[in-house]
């Protein structure tokens, strides 16, 4: 199963150094059946989509939560067997980003990493504003809500494997 794990270029850089993602368990967001559900129109790729756009907002909490961490969102994308991955039964009550949560039971290694997806540095103003207004946008203040919003309209970069540690220079 192809899930998407939040991160950090910080959290990136021990991930590296580490060869793995963990401890476990895990959060990470993947096309599980209440995502299918609530998108039924949408195919594969744009299931996949809304998994890693969740991720990515997940990645904002992990910047809002870490404020020396470059202000760049970071989802690592990663083949897990399907035994390793277990998700809430059922989406009644579920917000949008919990439809794709999973949690996965063991620590990634480096290998089954099959990408990274990280925003270029022209999104840095947006990302930063946007980790800044997360606290009011949980708090239901509609502007910091738009803020928060805005760093959606970046699209995350791709990157191979072997390309994420120039990323950390």
């Amino acid at each position: 199963m192809r899930v998407y794990l939040p991160s950090t270029l910080t959290l990136l850089a021990g991930v590296h150094t580490a060869r793995e993602i963990g401890p476990a368990p895990l959060a990470a967001h993947a096309v599980t059946p209440a995502l299918r559900e609530w998108y039924a129109g949408g195919d594969l790729e744009e299931l996949e989509y809304a998994a890693m756009s969740a991720a990515a907002r997940a990645s904002l909490r992990l910047l809002a939560a870490d404020p020396s961490a470059p202000r760049r969102r970071v989802v690592l994308a990663a083949e897990i067997p399907d035994d390793q991955v277990t998700w809430p039964r059922g989406d009644a009550g579920l917000a949008n980003d919990d439809r794709a949560l999973v949690e996965l039971a063991v620590p990634v290694p480096w290998k089954l990493i099959a990408s990274g997806h990280v925003d270029d540095p022209a999104a840095v103003p947006d990302v930063t504003a946007a980790a800044d207004a997360l606290p009011a946008a949980d708090a239901g203040d509609d502007d910091a809500r738009f803020t928060v919003d805005g760093a959606e309209g970046h699209e995350l970069l791709w990157y191979a494997t072997q390309e994420l540690p120039h990323l950390l220079d």
